[in-house]
């Protein structure tokens, strides 16, 4: 667990609104106490009086008593000579009231008493204003690497569930008292179990990992699939020209792919031959290839439109044995492919799915170059039919949700120049933690190998922030002290980020003082059920210029591009653009104040990669017949903002831009 910023930031405004939201709620305040705010006298307090004459008392009685004569009475004399001093100070009272606080004065020690009567300038140091201005943007990000994170467990699990709260959750460490009264994060005094031994608090992060089914049996990676549904249909025999051994040739799509899958497959049987690796085809029909002694099975026609007889085919169906023995067989398949018929990709995507799900940490890779045209999944008729519109959306909306919680990841290739209405297919892959490629047909090869090499370590993974109930998460899957967010598969480069901030319904925290966050990592490895527990402690300041130098830009940018494009791939690009403008001004004043080459460069690959969402949203959106309050995006515009809503510091680093 890593922060963008050294420190929990929370806005000076905040502190002043409650302070005057307290004040304001009750009756009005007595000028009789001291005030709320200290300040300091424009003038030094009186010297100590004199001694008093003894004579005064009787002279103010004789010239304020007019004399009773026969004569009219006259105004008594008016005294010109200065009032009497005050009564001698008690020794017990100090020369200056106890709310009153003296500020030392900014002259030097021999300067005149005069010097001393000028009042202090009203404004502060220009330094001390600017570490008290608000801060646009929110620098409070959490970054959870989960490839590294659950890739390297040091620590040996402790089995069982762990002691939590039953309210929200969190986990009570062995670090905790023995005895809790009640739970740091929500208050609530009711907890599960006994706690462990009685340590101190960590001073920065403390690490705990968790075995929930001790008694289940591990099983190994060499137990996934890996599934190539690749389209064979009409389409796929189109040709252009390229030059091969000095000479041009015509060369169709399908050879292209073709000649990919061999130098996979070869690849594999040489480095993995454990893998194993399975081929489904579709055009007018599926056809679910066999190895060896394993025959294919084919469907098509009503078949088709089926999808409980498709799940129980796919559910039947022999599952591939490893490709140290199928690897000459897989070949002579692939090289028998021939393209004709239809797409029913649809159809297609179920049956691989389904297979794939009887091992969790299976690949899908789904490779076509048109729009699925079978009732099942139909995308060719929706521009012009709203139902079959919302129907397809459903249909792979759930096929997506099915992969994920078998732990399925689904990738999707299509061939550049093509239309295959990738921002609905890309649902599959945007739930499952998987890539939307759009590839040249010689480029094919290396897009399968990096989707292959890109292994998945741990599926069915749910992360959980808490936080004490003076901060609160900020998003829209978050609500409260306290948001989870389903990641579902990790492979190795998985990155997610968080953001959060004050709770501006209660007390915000005082700067200086600490708070504790925990995260949760739930999630399955090889079969075992496992949780792990991060509990970190952070100082709150409101110091912009604390904040502003240490923070981490990098960490900023990735979360400003998976924010933005989470709202933008659901068609909501003002509200993309509004969440990027406002982290924009946070990366532009941390530059002015960091003065650093490498922030500069950040902030200008971030606005690179921002342009599409500010300023280019009309190449990103399809245009569309049907009357929709939501806007569908074009084959590019869904392959971008699905790469960078899933982008990691790894990608932005190598490539400088997500999109690539």
């Amino acid at each position: 667990m890593e922060f963008a910023c050294g420190f929990v930031y929370v806005p000076p405004s905040l502190s002043h609104r409650e302070l005057q939201r307290s004040s304001g709620n009750g009756a009005k305040r007595s000028a009789l106490l001291p005030p709320v705010k200290p300040l300091r006298p424009c003038r030094p307090p009186p010297p100590p009086p004199s001694q008093p004459d003894p004579t005064a008392k009787a002279q103010r009685s004789a010239a304020s008593s007019p004399k009773v004569t026969g004569s009219p009475v006259t105004a008594p004399f008016r005294r010109t000579a200065p009032a009497p001093a005050l009564p001698p100070r008690r020794s017990f009272m100090h020369l200056t009231p106890e709310y009153v606080m003296v500020l030392p004065s900014p002259v030097s020690p021999v300067s005149s008493p005069t010097s001393l009567q000028t009042p202090p300038s009203p404004n502060p140091p220009l330094s001390m204003a600017k570490d008290k201005e608000t801060l646009p943007g929110n620098p409070n990000v959490v970054l959870i690497s989960l490839g590294k994170l659950l890739s390297q467990e040091r620590a040996q699990p402790t089995d069982g569930e762990p002691v939590s709260c039953s309210q929200c959750g969190s986990v009570l460490g062995s670090w905790q008292e023995k005895e809790v009264r009640g739970c740091y994060f929500c208050g609530c005094g009711e907890l599960t179990g006994a706690s462990g031994e009685s340590k101190r608090p960590p001073a920065g992060q403390n690490d705990e990992l968790f075995l929930l089914n001790p008694v289940e049996q591990p099983l190994f990676a060499a137990d996934s699939l890996l599934l190539f549904c690749i389209d064979i249909s009409g389409s796929m025999s189109i040709t252009s020209k390229v030059l091969e051994a000095g000479q041009k040739i015509h060369k169709s799509r399908l050879q292209y792919v073709q000649d990919a899958l061999l130098e996979c497959v070869q690849k594999l049987s040489d480095h993995q031959p454990e893998v194993r690796v399975g081929l489904i085809t579709f055009s007018y029909q599926v056809t679910m290839h066999g190895c060896n002694h394993l025959q294919s099975f084919e469907l098509s026609d009503a078949e088709l439109n089926d999808s409980g007889l498709l799940k129980a085919a796919a559910a039947a169906f022999p599952l591939p044995p490893p490709l140290s023995q199928t690897s000459d067989s897989l070949q002579r398949q692939i090289l028998g492919l021939s393209a004709n018929g239809a797409t029913a990709l649809g159809p297609a995507a179920l049956l691989a799915i389904t297979v794939a799900s009887r091992r969790p940490g299976s690949k899908v890779i789904i490779c076509t170059d048109g729009k699925a045209n079978a009732k099942l999944g139909n995308l060719e008729e929706e521009d012009n039919d709203a139902h079959t519109l919302l129907s397809s959306t459903i249909f792979y909306q759930e096929l997506g949700e099915h992969a994920a919680n078998q732990g399925v990841t689904v990738s999707v290739l299509s061939i550049k120049g093509t239309d295959c209405r990738l921002d609905e297919l890309g649902r599959m892959a945007d739930r499952t933690g998987g890539k939307v490629v759009i590839a040249s047909p010689n480029k094919l090869h290396s897009e399968f190998e990096e989707i292959i090499q890109n292994r998945t370590i741990a599926t069915h993974c749910a992360v959980t922030l808490l936080l004490p109930k003076s901060l609160r998460m900020k998003g829209e899957r978050e609500v409260g002290h306290k948001g989870t967010r389903e990641v579902g598969n990790v492979n190795t480069d998985t990155e997610v980020t968080i953001q959060f901030a004050a709770n501006d319904e209660v007390a915000p925290p005082a700067p200086g003082s600490r708070v504790f966050m925990q995260l949760q990592i739930r999630y399955k490895k090889d079969g075992r059920d496992l949780l792990r527990v991060f509990t970190a402690q952070r100082e709150v300041t409101d110091h912009s210029s604390a904040v502003l130098s240490s923070l981490s830009l990098a960490v900023i940018q990735l979360n400003s591009f998976q924010a933005s494009a989470s709202l933008a791939v659901r068609g909501r690009f003002l509200d993309a653009r509004t969440e990027g403008a406002v982290q924009q001004q946070l990366i532009e004043r941390a530059v002015q104040h960091n003065q650093s080459a490498e922030d500069e460069q950040t902030y200008e690959e971030w606005l690179k990669t921002m342009e599409p969402i500010n300023k280019s949203t009309h190449t990103l959106i399809r245009r569309s017949t049907v009357i929709s309050d939501y806007e569908s995006l074009t084959d590019a515009g869904a392959a971008l903002l699905i790469t960078m809503k899933h982008c990691n510091r790894k990608s932005i680093l190598l490539r400088g831009d997500p999109r690539l």
